[in-house]
């Protein structure tokens, strides 16, 4: 059986992510081929792009028709596969945001549909059927209003700003289809005829007419018509957009809680309780108000991540310097950033120095000193590994000194511009528990209306008026209306994940968030995550009378031929100690592979590598003694060099991958926070690993392991423990991410790939983070089950308080709009949640 990897781009164009609907939809066709055995998202390759892995049999299939079918059956699916984010305004609650989803799978060719009552949607659509140009139309028909269709963020950041100041009045002429742009902003009015606050006063209005009319009532010198009329005025005011609404839900064959309320509002005016029926609408009518403004307030708290990014920058072109929008920015250009003002876009430092906040990106709370790279003149555009004091991002803000920024990422693709996106996608992620309370009310709505035709008739049974039946009837409606249970999830949804962005973590959907709070097992990979990641000169130990710095000077001046990452940390670490002292010549590089190097110093040999090389070089092995010391120095965690002078041995150096400063505490209060299991999952030999685990407090380490058995190791721990997060640093970790219940990747803000592919990113290199994302989590399941119970429990109360008579419409109203707001306040209490 033999293997070949393919880049998922390569095959699937505009797919970067192997979590996305397509890729499975390609391995499944994939599988059906003769030849291929297995088909599977594999690790990403060294340039951090995810690779599907094809096991395939090479008597029954070339390695060129395996590309050739991959490619061809990639291609066929790209193709015919659209996937679209689309801003949106006008979506007034979760409820609408249901019916637009509706509408929107009802369309020929839809193949997913998800509508956020933040206004976001997501689709994915087969192109042979619909195109983007439909959709749009079909959002507008809804009433709604283009905001963005592409989400790039030079447009989006100026849409929000433009789509606030749009005339409310009135709607501008429509232009024709061909001549709308990607990415391009529409005006539209926002909600009505007074702006996008007409609910809303439309509400004050009924509630005023209610009052007046009600107070007169009790005044006998005023007919009792005037009452009358004042009540119809605020049946209209208060029932505008619930009537509107129903009729629409109504004509696609549903039956919504709007519905339910103006069944309830007409029969109370049928039986002459005029006053109920408009206290009726009142209340509900406001509390669709004040819950749009409650959502409006943790939307805002995401679209101010938008605003994160200044709309110029200072661009440097032959020695003068012009303000440009950050849109006409191109890769290899140089920007001017003063002191004290935000940074345009991505890119390296190529003059000056300065500490850069990087709070609003990475959460960081203490600011980094950035400095100039060493070659001003490179491309550093397609750089994977630029140093962390080099690297700036769009939306950080400059400290005292004046940087000059060359520009590695256009605005579109610039690491705020993808944070926004993926903010605003991780919305139309459904929670299983929304997804739970979605599949309750479509069966929960019939069966209320099926019980109020019920007591309709009850009049036939026990001795009452058929009105009595009639307002127990319409009380029951407005009880049973589960306004407060559609709520409730997305609510909290949309301010954990906006509380998270603030913070530097980017959680991409209600799924994430809540898997997180349920966590008992944590499995980290050891190099990056818990490490520093780069190898450290930690002893240097002379042997044989030799002095230390003499031994020093010799293994730097050996290695610095070398280009081994060992040989960099020696020379790197080892020119620190003796800062200010020469270092001598040396010539003659001979490598050995996997063994060490020799080279030529002066008129000596010298010889530098583990105890292969010497077993295998000639008769003049190491003592016992000295061997014994490299095996312990071994078992305590270190790579060990063993250096040799002609024929006398003169001393080891020690160098390792030290813990991170953060990674004891952290995992402390990691375990405060309930989790049972911390588990090391490294491709490092088993010694190093229970050495770095000893030394931080992991419950376990597993060494040895191949990229393939980090997932079966995942696979194992779930079996012991139901819900295991995989955190690592999103590149060779992607298969082990993808078993996991939720794959947390670190140091996003750098690598496109743990970006991509993690369903939590923690966009700081801080292991520290993880503590608040847990806690926040945990913060946002109790929010949401406490919503939940306060929905659940409510209903639960009022249906049979109604049916037994105990309250009236005018309480059922009064206590069903309180619990509404109840959920949406409460789940806003997660905006303020501290670290």
């Amino acid at each position: 059986m033999k293997k070949l990897k393919l880049e998922i781009p390569l095959i699937l164009p505009e797919v970067p992510d192997e979590k996305d609907q397509c890729v499975q939809e390609l391995i499944s066709l994939l599988q059906e081929q003769k030849g291929l055995e297995k088909v599977h998202v594999s690790e990403a390759a060294e340039n951090g792009v995810p690779q599907l892995c094809f096991h395939y049999d090479p008597e029954l299939i070339s390695i060129d028709r395996v590309r050739s079918i991959a490619r061809q059956t990639g291609a066929s699916i790209t193709e015919k596969t659209g996937h679209k984010l689309i801003g949106v305004e006008g979506i007034r609650h979760t409820r609408h945001a249901r019916s637009i989803e509706r509408s929107l799978r009802d369309l020929n060719g839809i193949i997913e549909a998800s509508v956020s009552a933040s206004g976001m949607v997501r689709a994915e659509f087969d192109t042979r059927q619909i195109d983007e140009a439909a959709i749009v139309e079909a959002l507008r028909k809804e009433g709604l209003g283009i905001t963005d269709t592409a989400l790039k963020v030079g447009k989006y950041l100026r849409g929000i700003k433009e789509t606030e100041k749009a005339p409310k009045d009135k709607q501008p002429e429509k232009k024709p289809e061909h001549e709308e742009k990607e990415g391009e902003e529409h005006e539209h009015a926002h909600g009505g005829l007074l702006g996008k606050n007409t609910e809303l006063i439309f509400s004050i209005i009924c509630g005023i007419l209610l009052a007046i009319g009600f107070g007169l009532s009790f005044v006998d010198a005023v007919p009792s018509w005037v009452s009358l009329s004042l009540y119809i005025g605020a049946y209209f005011f208060g029932g505008f957009y619930t009537a509107k609404e129903a009729i629409q839900t109504v004509a696609k064959g549903g039956f919504e809680i709007d519905f339910l309320m103006l069944v309830a509002a007409i029969g109370a005016a049928i039986l002459g309780e005029w006053a109920e029926g408009a206290l009726l609408l009142f209340l509900f009518s406001m509390g669709h108000a004040l819950e749009h403004f409650a959502m409006n307030k943790a939307r805002k708290s995401i679209a101010a991540l938008a605003e994160l990014a200044p709309k110029t920058a200072l661009l440097k072109k032959n020695g003068k310097t012009e303000e440009v929008g950050i849109e006409k920015l191109g890769i290899g250009d140089v920007i001017v950033v003063k002191p004290n003002t935000k940074i345009p876009s991505d890119g390296v430092v190529v003059s000056g120095e300065s500490s850069v906040n990087q709070a609003p990106i990475t959460g960081e709370s203490v600011p980094v000193d950035k400095m100039p790279v060493d070659d001003p003149q490179k491309d550093y555009s397609n750089e994977k590994d630029i140093r962390d004091e080099n690297r700036v991002f769009s939306g950080t803000i400059n400290g005292n000194n004046t940087l000059e920024i060359k520009v590695t990422r256009e605005a579109s693709d610039s690491t705020l511009s993808r944070l926004v996106k993926l903010v605003n996608e991780a919305q139309t992620q459904k929670s299983p528990t929304q997804r739970f309370t979605d599949k309750f009310e479509k069966y929960f709505v019939p069966s209320v209306l099926g019980l109020v035709v019920l007591l309709l008739g009850a009049f036939l049974v026990i001795d009452e008026n058929f009105s009595d039946s009639f307002y127990r009837a319409m009380a029951v409606l407005v009880a049973a209306s589960p306004c407060a249970l559609a709520i409730s999830t997305p609510s909290a949804v949309l301010s954990g994940v906006a509380r998270a962005a603030k913070s530097g973590v980017l959680i991409k959907g209600g799924r994430p968030l809540e898997d997180l709070g349920v966590l008992t097992a944590l499995a980290f990979d050891k190099t990056g995550t818990l490490t520093e990641g780069k190898p450290k000169l930690t002893k240097v130990i002379p042997l044989n009378n030799t002095d230390e710095n003499e031994l020093l000077k010799m293994a730097i001046a050996v290695e610095n031929l070398s280009d081994h990452p060992l040989a960099k940390a020696v020379v790197r670490d080892g020119k620190k100690r003796l800062e200010g002292i020469s270092i001598p010549e040396a010539k003659d590089l001979e490598a050995v592979l996997g063994k060490g190097i020799k080279a030529t110093l002066g008129k000596d040999k010298v010889y530098i590598g583990n105890l292969e090389l010497y077993e295998a070089l000639d008769d003049k092995k190491p003592s016992e003694k000295i061997t014994e010391k490299v095996k312990t120095l071994e078992a305590e965690g270190n790579t060990t060099m063993l250096i040799r002078q002609n024929d006398e041995y003169v001393g080891i150096i020690a160098l390792m991958d030290t813990p991170r400063a953060e990674a004891k505490s952290t995992l402390e209060q990691l375990k405060k926070t309930g989790i049972k299991r911390m588990v090391m999952l490294t491709g490092d030999n088993q010694k190093v690993a229970d050495a770095v685990a000893k030394e931080i407090g992991l419950t376990d380490a597993w060494g040895s392991l191949l990229p393939e058995e980090k997932v079966d190791a995942i696979k194992k721990l779930r079996k012991k423990e139901s819900k295991v997060a995989m955190v690592g640093d999103g590149v060779n970790d992607a298969p082990a991410m993808a078993n996991s219940t939720v794959g947390i990747a670190m140091g996003a803000a750098g690598s496109d790939v743990a970006f991509e592919t993690a369903d939590i990113a923690l966009m700081g290199d801080k292991l520290e983070i993880l503590p608040f994302a847990i806690g926040l989590s945990r913060k946002a399941k109790g929010i949401i089950k406490q919503n939940l119970w306060i929905s659940l429990g409510i209903v639960a109360v009022l249906i049979p308080s109604t049916i037994l008579g105990l309250a009236g419409i005018g309480i059922a109203v009064l206590i069903h709009e309180g619990s509404t707001l109840v959920v949406v306040f409460n789940a806003l209490r997660l905006l303020a949640y501290k670290k």
